[in-house]
């Protein structure tokens, strides 16, 4: 045998290894090949437009851009609204300050921006109506006033340092123990359903009702069950069942009998804990090691949000007046998903947790350890204890919004919504227009920047790993087009995926929309389209809109 070089063996043995690396590589970035199953004849229901609000668009633009239909004012400082003064108190957020809102001193001038904001866009404002028993006030000149005095109460553990140095976060420096028996009149003054009114009448005088242009959308408050902490300020004890109860049939029946076609929306409780205790029951939980729960026991033993539900209905038999008209809680992942946080297990994370929206097998793998099964399980409420009520979730968010795992989430959130039947959503709040989230909500709303979107009646999709690739399919009514959603979230390699059609005649020809981490949404070369099938190669991390026309 004839010797070879040993530089050329060399040679030789390096092509080998990098012909093998490469077959590998190669076959490391083809992920297995999947099959999208779609019945235009299945399944088939309304997608509620308003599954797509947003909260506190910066500008009507924003609004335009997205085609948003919704924009709700909510959170914390909500509850402490005063719309004669047009000021609010920051609470826990930041060291219980009351501030004078941007709009100045004009009566309601806040509330008025948000809706001359929200109409300029084309959308509908979501309004919050106080029920704490304290409103914000200001000092004279509008100056700000605090709630936790450090010359009154002593010194504390923070405050607003920059800004209102005697602003504190109501904990004693001294032993690290809240201030107690503050006096609420220091930076608020009292709040009733007749000041509520008066607002109510103020918008009516200068809006219309809610059947003539007017404000539509009132929303109860704002997490009623932790008001002992975010405005203990004012209510250190946990609100009881009866206490929310009765606030909300109190100023829910004087919105209705203002405006008998406003839309109503409540309790907009905060997480898991407040779906099942009351704020008491928490409160009281959390002292006593969750040994029982006093509130919850004193009524026959029910879940919070049920027995909530139940009480609104029972009302409504007595009454003959309907307060509530859509149930709305608040969900927020409780691990690590609502953060910038892009770490290969936490994007995984991601894409597996919208599954507590919907699954009524998967257990969320936070502290919760729990089957949430969400919208199933809001259905299942409102069949069970307030027939006829509307669902909505309208606080949301999944984190990472400058990144593509997070845009893959809120596309995969907003095919969620759409094919299980959601009512109203609104995220919290409203990302930046430069960033990939951003774009994942324009796929669905204003793809082509000239208001085309995704179809507006579900139809049956099938993907059988939806946490490795999610689609979701919709009749548009506009033209008759099939639009399906394809949202690779796999991290890495591509994927060929075959849609299979049934009961749809197709063109020969599919728009194809595509979103990758290149932050930029891109028309492709049409799909072909052959004996009822697309065949195509998706990258990882990309949201895929495919429009195919009827032929």
């Amino acid at each position: 045998m004839i010797r070879q070089p040993l530089d050329k063996r060399l040679r030789f043995a390096l092509h080998a290894l990098g012909l093998a690396i490469a077959l590998a590589t190669t076959a490391h970035a083809a992920n297995a090949p999947v099959t999208v199953r779609i019945d235009a004849n299945a399944g088939r229901h309304a997608i509620s437009p308003n599954i797509y609000g947003v909260a506190y668009a910066p500008d009507a633009a924003t609004l335009a851009d997205l085609r948003a239909p919704l924009d709700r004012e909510g959170g914390n400082t909500t509850s402490t609204y005063d719309w004669q003064t047009n000021a609010s108190n920051h609470a826990n957020d930041w060291y219980f300050e009351s501030i004078r809102e941007d709009s100045g001193a004009v009566a309601g001038g806040m509330g008025d921006d948000f809706v001359t904001t929200a109409k300029g866009g084309n959308a509908q404002a979501m309004l919050t109506i106080p029920m704490l028993d304290w409103v914000a006030k200001v000092g004279s000149g509008g100056a700000k006033l605090a709630s936790f005095s450090q010359a009154k109460y002593g010194a504390q553990t923070d405050a607003d340092w920059q800004w209102f140095a005697d602003a504190g976060n109501g904990v004693l420096a001294s032993n690290g123990q809240y201030v107690a028996g503050n006096d609420p009149n220091d930076a608020y003054v009292g709040n009733s359903v007749a000041l509520q009114q008066a607002w109510l009448d103020h918008l009516l005088a200068r809006w219309g009702n809610a059947n003539h242009g007017g404000v539509k959308y009132y929303i109860l408050d704002n997490e009623h069950s932790i008001w002992h902490d975010t405005h203990r300020d004012v209510h250190p004890t946990g609100a009881t069942m009866d206490e929310v109860a009765q606030k909300m049939l109190a100023y829910g029946h004087m919105v209705r009998s203002r405006d008998p076609g406003a839309i109503i929306l409540g309790p907009e409780e905060y997480g898991w804990t407040g779906y099942l205790l009351s704020g008491y029951d928490q409160q009281y939980g959390a002292a006593h090691g969750w040994d029982h729960h006093p509130d919850k026991d004193a009524h026959g033993g029910m879940d919070y949000m049920p027995w909530l539900l139940q009480r609104l209905h029972q009302d409504e038999l007595a009454t003959g007046k309907r307060v509530l008209k859509v149930f709305t809680l608040h969900y927020y992942p409780q691990g690590p998903e609502f953060s910038d946080d892009v770490s290969t297990s936490t994007q995984q994370l991601r894409n597996r947790s919208t599954r507590s929206l919907w699954d009524p097998n998967y257990v969320d793998q936070s502290w919760v350890g729990d089957k949430v099964n969400l919208i199933n399980r809001m259905k299942s409420w409102v069949a069970s204890y307030y027939p006829g009520t509307r669902i909505g979730i309208t606080e949301y968010n999944w984190g990472a919004e400058n990144h593509i795992n997070g845009a893959t989430t809120q596309a995969d959130i907003y095919g969620i919504f759409g094919w299980k039947g959601v009512n109203y959503a609104t995220r919290w709040t409203t990302p930046d227009a430069s960033t990939p989230t951003y774009k994942a909500m324009k796929m669905y709303r204003n793809y082509d920047g000239h208001g085309a979107g995704f179809g507006d009646t579900s139809v049956r999709t099938i993907s059988h790993n939806r946490d490795n690739l999610s689609a979701w399919g919709a009749l548009r009514g506009s033209d008759g087009a099939l639009t399906v959603m394809v949202i690779a979230k796999v991290l890495s390699g591509t994927t060929t995926v075959t849609i299979d059609l049934a009961n749809f005649t197709p063109a020969a020809k599919a728009q194809w929309w595509q979103l990758t981490s290149a932050n930029a949404i891109n028309r492709l070369g049409d799909a072909n389209v052959a004996a009822g099938k697309l065949v195509v190669t998706v990258p990882a991390q990309s949201i895929n809109l495919f429009v195919i026309p009827k032929g």
